[in-house]
């Protein structure tokens, strides 16, 4: 589940409202509302969160800022558990985003991850998103690939070890930036996230 609009369900103290204030040609105005934008937003927002469903975290739901994942392991308990949120919900009115919210699946992507039955897994589009790079990347290229290698770190086996040479090539006076350590490195990378998408489409 998304939320409406995150920040701006957020009401902010008199006294913090003229901290916002913005200045146009009809006058000085500041917001009711906490802005996006603010520093300590995002921070704040995950504490409204973390005390609306305390109770619920970890064991119903979890929760990254303005989504929201509400689980159980039967279909019964799921209708039960989504009541209970939904009910929190309402005691604080706060409003959720129907077209960015999915209901009654057993399986969805979620901060980019696929969460599943059997647990968290890469999501089958991170993964063909590395495959389907060419080799010999330019210095934004290489920047690009160490990200998206990152991102399925938990998932390969050693993928520290494997992404060394593209950092070695981002380091500053370093001419050919591509060379055939990178290339190596590169070929053994897209074999493991080649057996990573396997295993993802054999269910393994």
């Amino acid at each position: 589940m998304d939320a409406y609009s995150s920040y701006n369900q957020i009401i902010m103290y008199d006294d913090e409202k003229v901290k916002t204030s913005f200045i146009i040609k009809r006058g000085t105005y500041c917001y009711k509302v906490m802005p996006f934008g603010r520093k300590n937003a995002g921070a704040t927002y995950q504490r409204l969160m973390n005390k609306i469903f305390k109770k619920q975290i970890s064991r119903t739901m979890e929760i990254y800022v303005d989504d929201m994942l509400v689980k159980a392991p039967k279909r019964g308990d799921h209708l039960k558990n989504l009541t209970e949120a939904f009910s929190l919900l309402h005691q604080y009115h706060m409003k959720l985003n129907p077209s960015k919210c999915t209901f009654g699946v057993s399986s969805g992507r979620f901060l980019g991850y696929l969460v599943t039955q059997q647990g968290i897994e890469a999501h089958p589009r991170q993964i063909k998103a590395i495959l389907e790079m060419k080799s010999h990347f330019t210095m934004k290229e290489i920047q690009s690939l160490t990200g998206r290698a990152a991102a399925l770190n938990r998932f390969l086996s050693k993928s520290t070890d494997m992404c060394r040479p593209f950092f070695k090539a981002l380091k500053k006076g370093q001419k050919n930036k591509w060379d055939e350590e990178c290339e190596v490195a590169f070929q053994m990378s897209n074999s493991a996230v080649s057996s990573a998408l396997i295993r993802e489409e054999l269910g393994a």
